[in-house]
């Protein structure tokens, strides 16, 4: 039975794929990607630290987070190439501001359903690898945190 967190990030996920099925070819997704990138706000510059950096990006990308109230997580991004930036906000669309459990239960397959598994250079796929694997990371701390 899904709860109704579960639906948001089933509901976001669902709205990703109806976008990009929507369009004819890689070109469009990719300047969909783009578009989509451009839509992150500026990450603080006091944010843009070596401890925020992920490792095992080509580009370089940053992530940080904070609990909102508590309960759920809020990400902010930044990365300096268009395509990273537009797959650090495709991964956002989904897991931004839900809980750690959240998080950890939303599986990540919504990104072979899109494609980008057999559409991304293998570096770009190996840093959407870590950029995902943050998050996660970032969950499971908080997930640890929160309970105490």
């Amino acid at each position: 039975m899904e709860t109704k967190t579960d639906m948001k990030s089933t509901e976001r996920i669902n709205n990703l794929l109806n976008v990009f099925k929507s369009m004819n070819d890689w070109e469009s997704r990719y300047q969909y990607l783009i578009k989509l990138g451009k839509t992150i706000p500026p990450m603080k510059p006091e944010l843009l630290t070596e401890e925020n950096k992920i490792r095992g990006c080509q580009s370089q990308v940053w992530l940080a987070v904070k609990a909102n109230d508590g309960e759920t997580l809020h990400f902010e991004a930044e990365s300096d190439a268009l395509i990273v930036k537009g797959l650090i906000s495709l991964l956002l669309t989904v897991y931004q501001d839900l809980s750690p459990a959240e998080i950890i239960q939303t599986s990540p397959q919504f990104i072979k359903d899109l494609g980008f598994d057999q559409h991304l250079s293998p570096s770009r796929a190996n840093g959407l690898q870590a950029m995902l694997k943050q998050i996660q990371y970032y969950a499971k701390a908080y997930q640890y945190l929160l309970k105490k």
